[in-house]
């Protein structure tokens, strides 16, 4: 049998290649080089969080995740779901990846604001339908709840304005 592509795909291999098993075993991947570059991490306590506690804690929920997605496309009664990813499935990607690189990178350079006006500008580069005057609001709101709670209300000594 051929997947929608025109590949030979052998029978059992089939639902190993659908989108949602990929992504799952993806996000399993990520999850398990998280927990292994985290295990010396000092873990803590609910009340007493050490470095490791968040880092740890999300790299268990991205697993718990990437298993349920996998699952999901293992579930699937067509096998190969959508088919293969188009070309134009990478530039999201890679504009969204791209966004958070500069965002850490320009945090403690530009400050609080700039940096995530340039995230929420690289990353409204990758949807294809998103109106100015949403990525607008989106960039207000996210500033506003940004300052507010690593700001004013964990007192985080995060540039606010870039200092030149």
């Amino acid at each position: 049998m051929t997947d929608r592509s025109g590949v030979l795909v052998p029978r059992p291999w089939r639902r190993l290649l659908h989108r949602d098993v990929l992504a799952g075993l993806m996000f399993i991947l990520v999850a398990g080089l998280g927990l292994w570059v985290s295990r010396d991490y000092p873990v803590g306590t609910a009340l007493r969080m050490g470095t490791g506690y968040m880092p740890r804690l999300l790299c268990w929920l991205l697993l718990g995740l990437g298993a349920v997605i996998a699952l999901r496309g293992l579930r699937d009664p067509h096998g190969v779901g959508d088919g293969p990813i188009q070309g134009t499935a990478w530039r999201p990607a890679i504009l969204v990846a791209t966004a958070l690189m500069v965002f850490g990178l320009a945090l403690e350079r530009l400050g609080l604001i700039v940096a995530i006006l340039l995230l929420i500008g690289l990353g409204a580069l990758a949807g294809r339908n998103l109106r100015p005057a949403e990525t607008v609001v989106a960039a207000a709101v996210l500033v506003a709840l940004a300052w507010a709670v690593f700001i004013a209300g964990l007192g985080l000594t995060i540039p606010v304005w870039p200092e030149w």
